[in-house]
């Protein structure tokens, strides 16, 4: 059974910059594709970036520019480097993993089947 812990949220001030982590256990993360999503208080979930198992990744306007998604399959990792941090960043950030053959990482997080616990991150001066 596929595991996910999500790590390195924490406060931040805007401008800053964060790298979250999505640790995989109890498979490799190959043939998955991952997507890092995040809720703030009182919103709905949205996407903020996903990567396929050959390395295509998708970025929201929102973001563009600002986060990069990478993965380390000797790691089982995959990672999310947050810069130019805004306060609208603040949010809890989930990532979740597919077994996902297609070139194209999914974007729409109904398309996920494993969800890790989210890790929070907090823009504010």
């Amino acid at each position: 059974q596929l595991q996910l812990v999500e790590s390195g949220g924490g406060l931040v001030q805007p401008g800053g910059s964060l790298r979250l982590s999505c640790a995989a256990s109890g498979v490799t993360l190959d043939y998955y594709a991952i997507g890092w999503f995040r809720q703030a208080p009182g919103k709905e979930r949205e996407g903020v970036s996903c990567i396929s198992s050959s390395g295509d990744t998708h970025y929201p306007d929102s973001v563009k520019g600002r986060f990069t998604i990478s993965r380390d399959n000797a790691k089982n990792t995959v990672y999310l480097q947050m810069n130019s941090l805004k306060p609208e960043d603040t949010a809890v950030y989930y990532c979740a993993a597919v077994p996902w053959p297609l070139r194209l990482c999914p974007v729409e997080q109904v398309e996920y089947d494993y969800w890790g616990q989210g890790t929070q991150v907090t823009v504010s001066s």
